[in-house]
């Protein structure tokens, strides 16, 4: 039996609009998230993985701009809704967790207020049934005491109890899809763990599929069933986990890898950075820093190539045959 895709992105591009140039953060990019899964987003600080986010959220701000492509959620295209249509899905159909928690949260109003407010703009109940329900979401995500904490203000919070919360906002109309940008990043690696498995735990009990965004694999080792490699705005490669991490193809997927810390204690980087998107490098944007270029990797960009039915890379060592 075929998995059932839930959201599908297709020829997805975004452009920055700046004084010196126009940046392509996201530059042509299509994958698909099948229902109940895991999907990783990975790729290096600049690689377009927050964009992607944003612009599936349709978030994206002046002087950004989505110039092309379709985002279908539920069969039906985000990209056409008005946006009152959309705020109506977000939340209700798809939700977003941000990297800090403490730029999402209001410093001034309490945490049940503020997970209640998430519950009453999207759903109609009354301000008592939206306060128990707001409780019942702190206790599920592992809020200790919830019912005390309701009261409580964010200061009152560490950085992991904060990041709990904004997933209980995310959480409070059980949307589809959820989002998550790096929401482990800046805490210390015993809550992170703890994160990680939370949203484990949250995908089971509501049948969620997930959107997971890291520069981490080894976090992508242990949650996802997808993964979408991108790199500079572009993707190089994709598909599934077990595939992708154990027969990596693309030389930056298998330059990501050897970051990981081997049972040597030894650490192989990647030479060189990310280059700038306004200007470019022609042909593969990775041949700058790719150990196997070759003449043609210098003036045309490759095509994704199917490896597998489930597996694609863009690169021209594996043939370039369109598909």
């Amino acid at each position: 039996m075929t998995a059932e895709t839930i959201l599908s992105i297709e020829n997805l591009k975004t452009c920055f609009y700046t004084k010196k140039g126009i940046v392509k953060a996201v530059d042509d990019i299509s994958f698909d998230l099948l229902k109940g899964d895991v999907l990783c987003i990975v790729g290096e600080s600049g690689s377009g993985k927050t964009v992607t986010a944003l612009s599936i959220m349709r978030l994206v701000e002046s002087p950004g701009k989505i110039i092309e492509g379709k985002i279908i959620l539920d069969d039906e295209n985000l990209l056409e809704l008005s946006p009152e249509k959309m705020q109506d899905v977000r939340g209700n159909k798809i939700a977003m967790v941000f990297q800090d928690p403490h730029s999402a949260l209001n410093p001034i109003f309490t945490i049940g207020d503020q997970v209640t407010e998430a519950i009453t703009a999207h759903q109609i109940c009354t301000k008592e049934e939206a306060s128990t329900k707001a409780t019942q979401l702190l206790e599920l995500v592992g809020i200790p005491m919830s019912k005390e904490r309701y009261h409580d203000y964010p200061h009152q919070f560490s950085g992991g109890m904060k990041q709990r919360v904004v997933i209980a906002m995310a959480l409070a109309c059980h949307p589809g899809v959820l989002i998550a940008d790096e929401p482990a990043t800046a805490l210390d690696l015993t809550v992170q763990a703890q994160i990680l498995d939370l949203f484990l735990e949250l995908r089971e009990r509501f049948e969620m599929s997930i959107i997971y965004i890291t520069h981490d694999l080894g976090v992508v080792s242990e949650i996802a069933d997808s993964i979408v490699v991108m790199y500079a705005g572009r993707i190089m490669e994709k598909g599934r986990s077990i595939d992708v991490l154990e027969a990596p193809m693309h030389p930056y997927t298998k330059g990501l890898i050897s970051c990981l810390p081997s049972e040597t204690g030894k650490i192989v980087p990647i030479p060189g950075a990310i280059p700038g998107l306004i200007n470019p490098p022609g042909g593969c944007i990775f041949h700058p820093r790719c150990v196997n270029v070759m003449d043609i990797c210098r003036m045309e960009r490759p095509p994704m190539t199917k490896i597998t039915d489930e597996h694609y890379v863009s690169c021209f060592l594996y043939g370039g045959f369109n598909v």
